[in-house]
């Protein structure tokens, strides 16, 4: 699974430009509760993750994602760049590969 099928696969299902506010709303909403998950450390139990760290996370990264999909940014492609710059902002020398 690649970050560009998530993307497409996001823009598929939940794709409204006119409502770029309310899913920075629904972010932050998402980050509430993953931090509320973090905080009780809730994890799966028997294959059901409603209000655990692992539903949280990935309603965060959900909406990351569509966040990007309506502003049209293509993250395989930025997130090569922006290690770019965390290693000269942190003097590291990590190459970060896509494959």
């Amino acid at each position: 699974m690649t970050i560009k099928y998530l993307q497409e696969y996001i823009k598929s299902k939940d794709f409204n430009p006119a409502a770029r506010e309310a899913y920075f709303m629904k972010l932050t909403e998402e980050v509430g509760e993953l931090s509320r998950a973090m905080r009780k450390n809730l994890r799966p139990d028997e294959g059901n993750i409603k209000n655990t760290l692992d539903e949280e996370l990935w309603d965060v990264i959900y909406y990351a994602l569509a966040i990007a999909n309506l502003y049209d940014i293509d993250l395989e492609k930025v997130i090569p760049l922006k290690e770019e710059i965390n290693n000269q902002k942190y003097n590291t020398h990590m190459v970060f590969k896509c494959e």
